[in-house]
């Protein structure tokens, strides 16, 4: 009985700690949303965005990507290579305008290099 009251406090705190970790990655992440519905809030601001890739583009030097999450879709530019269509993916990079027609604006992400 001894032992199991000294490993009883441990596997509270482990099933607590496995239970905090999914919301850790909303915390840690913005939603698309949050920056289509707030373009100066975050324009220039680095961000990150968790989400399934829709669609991915190549065009001679210029590679990127749509993400959608479950709020919102955006394009994301890379350097990087392109991730396969329907994978889920953290990106991390800078908001940026990437034109602007009349009442129109399209935002994009700039993923950061590393």
């Amino acid at each position: 009985m001894n032992n199991l009251s000294r490993i009883m406090p441990f596997s509270v705190l482990i099933v607590l700690l496995l239970s905090v970790f999914p919301c850790c990655d909303r915390i840690s992440t913005t939603q698309i949303k949050q920056i289509l519905d707030n373009p100066r809030q975050f324009s220039e601001k680095e961000v990150t965005v968790k989400g399934q890739v829709v669609d991915t583009f190549s065009i001679f030097v210029v590679k990127y990507f749509s993400i959608k999450d479950e709020s919102g879709e955006m394009t994301v530019v890379t350097n990087k290579p392109l991730p396969k269509k329907g994978e889920i993916i953290k990106v991390t990079g800078k908001v940026q305008e990437a034109f602007s027609l009349g009442t129109e604006t399209l935002l994009v992400i700039i993923e950061n290099e590393k």
